[in-house]
């Protein structure tokens, strides 16, 4: 009898897995690009890494993605993260169906943890390389639940060190970064922080110059969005510029990026698949 049982018990396993596995239930994707259900992204910095994913596929071919949800569990998931991520990427079929080359950059709020997930087409070699990218380029800033900027720095990382080493036929690095290549890093990182906050940046320094009325130097700056971008068109703001000592002020307009621009050029992936490559973070 206890034979009988430890058999049916075997029997029973695998099927309730499957069946686990059938009440999970992905989401559809808008994007091929950026889904950001969690509502991380301000329009400019998903602006910009669209443009970044977008220039990757067309130049190169290779399909990545950002995911952003609440929780996994909201979907019907109570496995792991790992499974989660294989079969979220195999049932949008990211990357190019014979090369397998496709990158999901997936990051759920609630359960403070996140996944580079690679197509089945990248060695192991290129999990290290994830790794590195998860510890060294966002991880530092979600501990700082700076989650827009880690998950800019992390896209911008997986192209530079996984997307373009594999188009390029290379091999990952398989050791921590020597000085010059950290310093290059370093260097890009204040770039990005420049380029993200460079409007902040001119408003302070705005306030140095002189103003044309009555030549006091305390000029400030203010922004008021007038009609606000949508995925396709751009918006539209007023900058006005008042002085602290006198009645000087100065409206004028200026151009709100569109949230998505590229997205119409590519409605879907083009059916790739993983068998779990990457690697995982949690803070």
């Amino acid at each position: 009898m206890r034979n009988i049982l430890f058999t049916f018990a075997l029997i029973l396993l695998p099927l309730s897995l499957v069946a686990q596995e059938g009440n999970r239930e992905f989401p559809k994707y808008t994007s091929t690009y950026v889904n950001d259900f969690a509502d991380f992204l301000p329009a400019d910095t998903r602006s910009r890494i669209t443009e970044k994913m977008y220039d990757l596929r067309t130049e190169h071919g290779i399909e990545m993605t950002v995911a952003t949800f609440s929780s996994r569990h909201d979907y019907g998931d109570h496995g792991s993260l790992e499974r989660f991520a294989t079969g979220l990427f195999n049932q949008w079929g990211v990357g190019n169906a014979d090369r397998n080359d496709g990158i999901l950059l997936l990051v759920l709020h609630k359960d403070r943890e996140m996944r580079i997930e690679l197509g089945a087409g990248y060695g192991r070699e290129y999990d290290w390389a994830a790794q590195q990218v998860i510890d060294d380029f966002i991880l530092p800033s979600f501990r700082k639940d700076e989650y827009a900027v880690g998950i800019e720095a992390g896209v911008n990382a997986t192209i530079r060190e996984i997307a373009l080493v594999k188009a390029e036929g290379g091999e990952p690095a398989k050791e921590g970064m020597d000085l010059v290549a950290w310093a290059i890093s370093a260097g890009f990182f204040v770039f990005m922080v420049l380029l993200m906050f460079r409007r902040t940046i001119g408003d302070m320094i705005a306030s140095l110059y002189a103003c044309p009325n009555c030549s006091g130097r305390g000029l400030r700056r203010t922004r008021q969005v007038i009609k606000a971008a949508t995925e396709t068109l751009p918006g539209k703001g007023i900058l006005t510029t008042k002085c602290n000592f006198c009645d000087f002020r100065d409206d004028s307009d200026y151009t709100i990026s569109p949230t998505k621009s590229h997205n119409s050029s590519s409605s879907s992936f083009g059916g790739g698949s993983s068998s779990g490559g990457g690697a995982s973070g949690r803070w």
